[in-house]
C-alpha cells in the first residue's frame, strides 16, 4: 500500500505498529461447480442491449479471464467491471450453454 492512501495515522511511537487498511481482502475464487451465476439482459440507452453475468465470486484476474473467454465464445466485445461481465448484444443462450458446458451453475434471470 502506498503511503498516499493512508489516512488517520500521522505518527506512532509504538515500534511494533502495523498500519491497518480499510480495504477488504480479495475473495478467493470458488470452483465452477460452486458458482451461482445469473445471466441478465440489460437495455442501455439508444436501443443497445448488453448480456450481463453477475454474482461471480473470485479475484478480479479470474473475472477478467472468464470475461475474455465468454467474449471470444460469443464473438462480441465487452468488459468486466464491478464484479460483472458485460457482453455487447443478446447472447444469453450462448453464454448459458458455454458456462454450463464448463461446469458452472448458471441460469437466466430477470424478466
Amino acid at each position: 500500500m502506498s503511503k498516499k492512501n493512508r489516512t488517520g495515522i500521522l505518527y506512532s511511537t509504538d515500534p511494533d505498529f502495523q498500519y491497518q487498511s480499510d480495504e477488504q481482502p480479495e475473495a478467493e475464487t470458488l470452483p465452477p461447480a460452486q458458482q451461482n451465476l445469473k445471466i441478465w439482459l440489460v437495455k442501455m440507452g439508444g436501443n443497445k442491449v448488453v448480456t450481463t453475468v453477475r454474482e461471480f465470486i473470485g479475484t478480479e484476474a479470474d473475472l477478467a479471464d472468464l470475461g475474455k473467454q465468454l467474449k471470444s465464445a460469443c464473438g462480441a466485445g465487452g468488459s468486466t467491471k464491478d464484479n460483472e461481465i458485460l457482453i455487447q448484444g443478446d447472447h444469453r443462450d450462448k453464454v448459458l450453454a458455454w458456462l454450463t458446458g464448463k461446469g458452472y451453475k448458471a441460469k437466466k434471470a430477470g424478466g
